[in-house]
């Protein structure tokens, strides 16, 4: 029996990346905006279809860096269903973070819920594409428009993704891609910051480079952000087989859907119309129905060497960092805690086998109570 992890990062062959390695050793150029981070910026902004965009380290720093550069001062209202950086991002940029719930079928952040938490001290809302799936985008921006409010979105999972067939990307002021290892499109380490005009990216270049405007001026209080001429690299070489990933992660979903169809107790994500979805999580919730709990299931298929993950399992605001705080104590959050107890992501990545896939659905399907 072998592991099977919940990702596996996706790789170019080692051969397509010598000559660009060759190319790197031979000019010493190692960072600090070389050609391959330009070739990269350029070719990624063309395959988005965005407007502007800035190459970054991480997507933790692009968090960053976004907030930074839109001069916010007071609370940020984001998700507790997400990932710890988030809430660190808004934390590092001198901000405060306020948690709202979220919307039970697609476990974004709730529109409703972040007008019940807007104080006077609002300044901007900071919505997470959960598992890679649109917010509300057209709520959210009447929301934010509503109280002039910034809207910058976390869209670590959301690579590729188009609603409507405009790149998910390109909604609100900001929008922060990662390129972790374990996501739809890798370059080991890196992210993107996508802006919606020129100014503002001029802006986020200069502080992920310190601040630096010239050999004699600083503006701003910057940090080192930017991407490296490796990881940029291998982002070029990344690009030409993204796509072709996406579909393959396209059809183990659809072996997920067919295989788990009609299990009594559990509840797959579902699709809705006019998104392009990159395939980038399989999350699975299950219910009291089903015949053990979320957890039970979890150490069951480990036993069996498949290693499920519980995103989001503490939820974030249940952190000892945050739990206490009088932004966080008198939210309730009842549809994100239902969520952290059901919600389990099952291995989805494009050289899953089908029949370790097979075995997986089998488990699922058989192995109850």
């Amino acid at each position: 029996m072998h592991n099977i992890y919940v990702t596996r990062p996706e790789l170019p062959p080692l051969e397509a990346l010598l000559p660009s390695l060759e190319e790197i050793w031979s000019s010493r150029v190692l960072s600090n905006g070389g050609v391959f981070h330009d070739r990269f910026e350029a070719a990624l902004t063309r395959h988005l279809g965005v407007a502007h965009l800035s190459l970054c380290t991480n997507a933790t720093i692009g968090l960053m860096l976004a907030l930074r550069s839109l001069g916010l001062r007071g609370e940020v209202i984001t998700s507790p269903f997400t990932f710890v950086a988030t809430v660190q991002a808004i934390e590092w940029a001198g901000l405060t973070p306020v948690f709202a719930d979220i919307d039970p079928v697609t476990l974004n952040l709730d529109p409703r819920a972040v007008e019940r938490v807007i104080t006077p001290d609002t300044c901007a809302i900071l919505p997470v594409h959960c598992y890679g799936h649109a917010c509300d985008v057209d709520a959210l921006e009447a929301v934010a428009q509503a109280h002039g409010l910034k809207l910058v979105y976390d869209a670590a999972h959301a690579f590729g993704v188009r609603l409507r067939g405009r790149a998910l990307a390109s909604w609100g002021d900001l929008s922060v891609l990662s390129f972790h290892a374990t996501k739809v499109f890798n370059t080991f380490e890196g992210g993107a910051i996508v802006a919606r005009d020129a100014p503002i990216k001029s802006v986020i270049d200069r502080l992920k480079n310190f601040g630096i405007v010239d050999e004699n001026h600083v503006e701003g209080v910057g940090l080192n952000g930017k991407m490296n001429e490796f990881c940029a690299a291998l982002g070029l070489a990344q690009l030409e087989r993204v796509e072709a990933a996406i579909g393959q992660r396209a059809r183990i979903d659809a072996r997920y859907r067919e295989g788990l169809d009609g299990v009594p107790g559990l509840r797959l994500q579902h699709l809705w119309p006019g998104e392009e979805p990159n395939h980038a999580y399989f999350p699975v919730r299950v219910g009291p129905d089903y015949g053990e709990s979320r957890d039970a299931l979890q150490a069951r298929l480990k036993a069996h060497g498949i290693h499920a993950r519980r995103y989001f399992c503490p939820l974030v605001s249940d952190l000892a960092d945050f739990r206490d705080r009088p932004q966080v104590a008198p939210q309730p959050l009842p549809v994100a805690h239902e969520a952290a107890d059901q919600v389990l992501c099952l291995p989805i990545y494009p050289d899953l086998g089908a029949a370790d896939q097979a075995r997986i659905i089998d488990l699922l399907r058989h192995g109850r109570g």
